[in-house]
């Protein structure tokens, strides 16, 4: 699979990036007053006005080597050069988002269930008539799920755009700020305090034991169906690749590498639509692809089906692999408060 990197973006300029926020929102500086480390439980969210709730973990504040060692076996040359990061508290959803939930977004459930019921809209909050005013996805091209299950079942096939989209959406309706992990507090979260090559170890064998790839499924499979990480998450190795926040930058932590400690590094997304970074590995994945420090980088080859000029921002027709989960910042870092989606239909920024 060819990788794209982001068309002359520097690594000076990606750097830069991270210093760029999107329009800010009410919610991040109201969780900002509200969040005390105390706060730091386990709890269940519960979507307004649908069935669908989520667990969310505490993953403690810290610092970890980022990156793989030169010894690591069948390492990639973008996961080095190592480097210190550190990494303020946040949660975690336990499981990756599933259809059951991103269709409630998706598909306008919610909405539909209102009319149904004969809501009056005029007389919601002002919350519950933010989020559905966000644009919902355009219909999919074929099968969203490709007929590989939808129950239980993690998102697949979405873009980068419709992921942050997702998460804007669920942050509006619950009043909390949800988003997509940073690649830095993905890879934070996944070691668990680890420093081998998978969160159990090095030995590829016990992958059985914790994820699904190419050796024991044949497509995704129901989410937390396999042994947790030692932070409590599952399927972070395997079963969908996950979204992160950043752009890709295949030499970026060579020069994070030679500068001081990196404090909640992020390269912030822009209106174009490549290279976002996914990480875990996916069912369709070898062994190698599945460690905690493995990345990959969208590319246009996730769409060659798509026969739509411009093709959709919202779905991939060739990314049965790529799924998500979100999270939440016990105290937002400046540079991520109100960051959303830049991407425009027919804009032409690929």
């Amino acid at each position: 699979m060819r990788l794209f990197s982001l068309p002359g973006l520097s690594v000076a300029v990606a750097l830069a990036l991270a210093g760029f926020a999107g329009s800010t929102v009410s919610l991040a500086q109201e969780e900002k007053d509200a969040s005390r480390p105390e706060d730091m439980k386990p709890y269940v969210e519960k979507i307004p006005g649908t069935d669908q709730k989520f667990e969310m973990v505490p993953i403690p504040g810290g610092t970890f080597v980022m990156g793989s060692p030169a010894t690591e076996e069948k390492r990639s040359e973008d996961e080095g050069a190592q480097h210190e990061v550190a990494i303020a508290p946040f949660w975690m959803g336990k499981k990756e988002v599933t259809w059951d939930e991103y269709d409630e977004f998706a598909f306008a459930f919610d909405l539909k269930r209102k009319q149904r019921e004969g809501v009056d809209t005029a007389k919601q909050s002002e919350s519950e008539k933010a989020a559905d005013a966000i644009t919902r996805p355009t219909p999919p091209y074929a099968d969203e799920t490709f007929g590989l299950g939808r129950k239980g079942q993690p998102v697949i096939c979405i873009t980068h755009h419709s992921a942050m989209e997702y998460c804007r959406w669920l942050s509006t309706k619950t009043g909390k700020l949800y988003r997509l992990p940073t690649e830095a507090e993905w890879e934070y979260a996944c070691r668990a305090g680890t420093k081998t090559a998978y969160s159990f170890g090095d030995d590829p064998s016990k992958l059985e034991e914790y994820a699904w790839n190419v050796d024991n499924a044949e497509k995704p499979q129901p989410v937390g169906k396999k042994k947790p990480n030692p932070w409590g998450l599952y399927d972070m190795h395997g079963n969908v690749s996950e979204w992160c926040l950043d752009h890709y930058v295949p030499d970026l932590y060579s020069t994070l590498a030679k500068g001081p400690l990196a404090k909640g590094p992020v390269v912030l997304p822009t209106a174009q639509e490549y290279s976002y970074v996914a990480r875990g590995g996916s069912w369709d994945d070898d062994a190698d692809r599945l460690r905690s420090a493995a990345r990959l980088a969208s590319n246009l080859e996730w769409s060659v089906q798509d026969p739509q000029r411009p093709q959709s921002i919202w779905w991939h027709t060739d990314a049965t692999f790529v799924g998500f989960r979100v999270v939440r910042a016990l105290n937002e870092q400046e540079d991520l408060r109100g960051v959303k989606s830049l991407v425009v239909k027919k804009k032409g920024t690929k």
